[in-house]
């Protein structure tokens, strides 16, 4: 785990960019494998922000916020992280039997302000809100902000120990086993928002290899009153899921606007 706060404004301002251009990068982390067996297993993630999903072309994305949760819910420490000029990489080491979910999160505010005549842009957690943000500030807009990219990843048999909802933001919590899918199967997953069903919610889900592929082959879901979804893998493959909420049900009360979003790289095997 990189012990870093999920509010830090380097972790934002991409989540900031990559949002205002959500129609061609997309963020995702992609394991080496994701059922594993044997003795010494290791994963080896990358990370990256791309028109094309799993392909190095754009730009990394930052390791803040990087938390690994293993079986019965401990943290785990991942080994190697680094960051290059089109991705970062970090490794796990999948010490104990059952499954890992490997997250990026990070959440708080940004602000938008006239100062002096110009337009000035803050970004930082609800702490800091009022000692940085001028008081009488002219056209203040604030937006709360939160988002998680995640993948799994299981050591012999699946668990569902490391699985369980934080409350915050946007996240998935698996109905089906998210290391256990497989080609032509249907499985089902239900979305929370901050704890609670998320209903009326779109899921994109698209495979991976469109680099290589005339049409993208995407699809799309939405949730039901449950804030479950159901999907069925045409082939097997890497697969790329994506959902957001954009609102005016902030929990901070100087926000006019909540936005979160999630993302997971998910694996689909054989028959």
């Amino acid at each position: 785990m990189l012990n870093r706060p999920l509010a830090a404004a380097a972790a934002l301002a991409l989540a900031a960019a990559a949002a205002g251009s959500a129609e061609a990068h997309r963020m995702w982390l992609h394991p080496s494998a994701t059922v594993l067996s044997g003795e010494d297993p290791w994963v080896t993630v990358d990370a990256a922000i791309s028109n094309d999903l799993f392909y190095f072309e754009h730009h990394p994305l930052r390791l803040d916020g990087l938390d690994v949760t293993g079986p019965g819910g401990a943290s785990f420490q991942v080994e190697n992280p680094a960051t290059g000029r089109y991705r970062s990489t970090f490794d796990v080491n999948l010490t104990e039997p059952g499954t890992y979910r490997i997250a990026i999160a990070s959440s708080g505010l940004m602000a938008s302000y006239v100062e002096d005549g110009e337009r000035r842009r803050w970004r930082g957690g609800p702490d800091s809100f009022a000692a940085e943000v001028p008081q009488d500030a002219q056209e203040l807009q604030v937006t709360e902000m939160a988002r998680r990219i995640e993948t799994f990843a299981t050591r012999g048999a699946p668990d569902d120990s490391a699985l369980a909802a934080t409350g915050r933001g946007l996240e998935m919590v698996p109905v089906s086993h998210p290391n256990d899918l497989f080609e032509g199967e249907e499985a089902r997953f239900q979305l929370l928002l901050e704890g609670e069903p998320a209903a009326g919610v779109a899921v994109e889900i698209v495979p991976g290899g469109s680099r290589y592929r005339d049409q993208v082959g995407d699809w799309t879901v939405t949730t039901g009153e449950d804030g479950v979804f159901a999907a069925t893998w045409p082939e097997p493959g890497m697969y790329w899921l994506e959902a957001s909420v954009d609102d005016d049900n902030a929990s901070f009360e100087g926000a006019a606007r909540r936005r979160a979003s999630y993302v997971a790289t998910l694996e689909v095997l054989p028959q």
